[in-house]
C-alpha cells in the first residue's frame, strides 16, 4: 500500500492542466460529437462534422440568406459551399477555432440555430486532418487553413465570388482510424433537410435534394403506396409544422425535429404534440376519447422552432424544454379548425378512432387471459435472465449499454448467460422459430405465449416510454435458420412495435464465422475475405475452425465478443412504405412472386 502511495504524483500547481479548447475536442471526442464509429451507422462521428458545417449553411437560409448549399465528397475530403451571408471577415479564424466564438449567441442575429453554439465548427476543424475555411463577403475574402485544429496559413483580398461561406474538410484517421463514407445515409439527411426547410436546395456530388411541400412530402414519403385513411392534414406557422395523418399498421410512429435537428428519442415536444392533437379531436368530437384509441395507427410529423434548446444529452436526440404551455394549445386549434373545415376528413378519422376502442374493447378479454395465464406460469418470465440495471432508470452511460439478447436455443444462450455483464445484459432464449405475425392481427401477441413474453420483457405493450433495454439484440445463429429467425422476429417488431425499429433500438449480433490460431496467436474472422488474410498472415500451420452455431463458441470466447468491442448491425429503417413492401413480398402469401425471385438469384455452387 505505502508503494503505491508513493508512486502517485503530488496534487499541485503541476498537476492541474488548462488544456487548449481544440485538443480538448481531440481528447474527448465523445463530449462533442456522440460517437466515433467507422461510418457504418447514420450516427457516427464523420456524418456529425458534415452535419455540423451544412448546419450553418441551413441557419443562414432560415435567416433569409441563400437558397442553395452545394456539397461535393472527393474520396475523404467534404467539400461545402453555401451562400449565405459569409462569416464577417475579421472573426473568420476565431469563429472556427476559438470555442464560445459565434453569431449564435446573439438573438438578433441568429434565432433558431441548429448548430452547437460556438462549438460545431470548431469540432469539425478540431478533429480534421486538414481543414480550409474560406468567407466571401461583399467582394473581399479571408481564408485559413488549418491541421488538426492548428493554423497553417490565411490569406485575405478581393474577390469576385459571390456571398457565403466555403468549407473543406477530411475527417483526422488519426482520431477516426478507418472510415467509410456511406452516400446513403448522407442522401436520407440531406433529403431530411430539405423536408425541414421547403424551398431550400441541397446537391450533392450532383444529386439534387429540395422540397416544396415541407412535412407533408416528408409524410408521403414514408407512406408511400400505403393507403391512409384519410388526405394527410399540414400545419404550418412561423415556430411550428406538423402533420399528420392515419394508416392501417399498428402502434404510432412519430418523426419529431427541433430546428431541424432530428429528435430520435423524442421528448417534450412530441409529448405536447400527441396531447394537442388528443384534446383537438376530443374538442372536435364533444367526446373524451382515450389517448391509446385516437393514436392507435397514427403517422406524424412535427418540427418545432425553439430558442436556445435544451437536450436531454449532447448527441440532441431528446429536446428536455418546457414547451407544454404553447404547443398544446397550437396544436389543438390547428387540429380543430381542420376538422371543422373538412367534413370528409373529420368523419374518417372519427371513424377511425372508433374502430380502435372498438378494438381495444375485444383485446381487453384476451389481454385479461394473456396475464391470468402468464401469472400461472411463473411470476417471472420464463426464458428471461434479467439484469440489474434497465433503460431510464440510470445515468446515461449505463443506460446506452442497457440490452436484452433474444438467441435461440439452450446452447447459444448458455453461452451467452455465463459471459454476459449481469449489470446491464439480460438473455431471452426462444424455443425454435417465432410465429410469422405478418397480416394477423395485435390478438395474436396475446395468444402467443412467446411472443407475449418478449413483449412484457421489453415492457413495450404500452409504447415505448416503459422500454427496459435500450439495444434489443437478435443473436442467431449465421445458417439459414438463424436468418429465418432473424426475419420473423423482425416482422413481430414491424408488425407490431414498429417504433421499436424506427427509432433504432433494433440490432443484429455479428458473431465470427472462423477461428484461425497458432500456438501463439488466435484471430477471429467475419468473413471468408477476413479468414484467408489471417491464414495468409499466421502462415500455412495455423488451424482453421468454422462456426456453424453460437453453441460451439466456448463461453470464454464469446466474452469478448458482447464486450466493448461487440460488433452490432443496426436495423434502419429506409422509409416505412419501403418496410411494408419488403414485408409483404419476403413475409406474406405471394408464394409464386417469391419462389420466382428465389430461382432466379439462386447461387449455384460447383465443388
Amino acid at each position: 500500500m505505502g508503494e503505491h502511495m508513493g508512486k502517485q504524483k503530488a496534487y499541485d500547481e503541476d498537476a492541474i492542466k488548462t488544456l487548449d479548447p481544440l485538443q480538448h475536442i481531440r481528447l474527448r471526442t465523445g463530449m462533442y460529437i456522440g460517437r466515433l464509429g467507422d461510418g457504418t451507422n447514420p450516427s457516427d462521428g464523420i456524418y456529425v462534422l458534415l452535419k455540423e458545417v451544412v448546419d450553418n449553411g441551413i441557419d443562414e437560409f432560415i435567416m433569409g440568406a441563400g437558397k442553395t448549399i452545394a456539397i461535393t465528397r472527393e474520396e475523404n475530403t467534404v467539400i461545402i459551399r453555401d451562400y449565405g451571408r459569409g462569416i464577417p471577415l475579421g472573426k473568420v479564424v476565431d469563429c472556427v477555432s476559438q470555442v464560445n466564438t459565434g453569431g449564435k449567441f446573439n438573438d438578433d442575429v441568429f434565432q433558431f440555430s441548429v448548430g452547437m453554439n460556438g462549438v460545431g465548427t470548431k469540432a469539425v476543424n478540431a478533429l480534421s486532418s486538414r481543414f480550409e475555411v474560406v468567407s466571401h463577403r461583399e467582394g473581399r475574402f479571408k481564408r485559413a487553413l488549418f491541421m488538426r485544429g492548428k493554423l497553417i496559413d490565411e490569406e485575405d483580398g478581393r474577390t469576385k465570388e459571390p456571398d457565403g461561406t466555403l468549407v473543406t474538410f477530411t475527417p483526422d484517421e488519426e482520431i477516426f482510424k478507418k472510415y467509410t463514407w456511406h452516400d446513403e445515409f448522407v442522401a436520407k439527411r440531406l433529403q431530411y433537410y430539405c423536408y425541414l426547410n421547403a424551398g431550400l436546395s441541397i446537391t450533392y456530388n450532383g444529386q439534387t435534394y429540395s422540397s416544396k411541400g415541407g412535412l407533408a412530402d416528408l409524410l408521403a414519403h414514408e407512406l408511400g403506396e400505403e393507403e391512409a385513411h384519410y388526405p394527410a392534414f399540414h400545419h404550418r406557422e412561423a415556430k411550428l409544422e406538423f402533420a399528420l395523418t392515419h394508416t392501417h399498421t399498428y402502434g404510432e410512429t412519430y418523426f419529431s425535429f427541433v430546428n431541424g435537428q432530428y429528435t430520435n428519442d423524442g421528448g417534450t415536444h412530441l409529448s405536447a404534440f400527441r396531447e394537442g392533437v388528443l384534446k383537438g379531436i376530443n374538442a372536435f368530437a364533444g367526446k373524451s376519447f382515450a389517448g391509446e384509441d385516437v393514436r392507435e395507427g397514427m403517422l406524424g410529423v412535427v418540427a418545432i422552432k425553439l430558442q436556445d434548446p435544451v437536450f436531454e444529452s449532447q448527441t440532441k436526440n431528446k429536446l428536455g424544454s418546457d414547451v407544454r404551455s404553447w404547443l398544446v394549445p397550437a396544436v389543438q386549434a390547428a387540429v380543430e379548425k381542420w376538422l371543422h373545415s373538412d367534413p370528409a376528413a373529420a368523419e374518417k378519422l372519427i371513424e377511425k378512432v372508433k374502430a380502435n376502442e372498438r378494438l381495444r374493447t375485444e383485446l381487453a378479454k384476451i389481454k385479461k387471459e394473456a396475464r391470468e395465464r402468464a401469472k400461472s406460469v411463473a411470476l417471472r418470465i420464463p426464458k428471461l435472465r434479467d439484469c440489474k440495471f434497465h433503460y431510464h432508470e440510470v445515468d446515461e452511460k449505463r443506460r446506452e449499454e442497457t440490452s436484452l439478447f433474444i438467441t435461440e436455443g439452450d446452447s447459444a444462450g448458455g453461452s451467452l448467460v455465463q459471459c454476459r455483464d449481469v449489470e446491464t445484459q439480460a438473455i431471452f432464449a426462444i424455443k425454435g422459430k417465432p410465429l410469422n405475425c405478418y397480416g394477423l392481427g395485435k390478438e395474436t401477441v396475446y395468444k402467443n405465449e412467446e411472443l407475449y413474453n418478449i413483449m412484457s420483457a421489453l415492457g413495450i405493450e404500452n409504447g415505448l416510454d416503459g422500454l427496459r433495454y435500450n439495444r434489443v439484440v437478435i443473436a442467431t445463429d449465421a445458417d439459414d435458420d438463424g436468418m429465418h429467425i432473424r426475419n420473423l422476429l423482425l416482422t413481430f417488431f414491424l408488425r407490431f412495435f414498429e417504433e421499436l425499429v424506427t427509432r433504432g433500438h433494433v440490432y443484429f449480433l455479428e458473431t465470427p464465422l472462423f477461428r484461425v490460431r497458432t500456438k501463439a496467436q488466435t484471430m477471429y474472422c467475419y468473413s471468408e475475405g477476413e479468414r484467408d488474410a489471417a491464414q495468409a498472415t499466421l502462415g500455412k500451420n495455423a488451424e482453421t475452425t468454422r462456426f456453424k452455431g453460437l453453441g460451439e463458441i466456448s463461453p470464454k470466447e464469446f466474452t469478448q465478443f458482447i464486450g466493448k468491442d461487440i460488433r452490432l448491425v443496426p436495423i434502419d429503417v429506409e422509409s416505412l412504405s419501403e418496410v411494408h413492401k419488403a414485408l409483404d413480398f419476403y413475409m406474406g402469401k405471394n408464394t409464386p412472386m417469391r419462389k420466382d425471385f428465389i430461382i432466379s438469384n439462386l447461387i449455384y455452387e460447383v465443388n
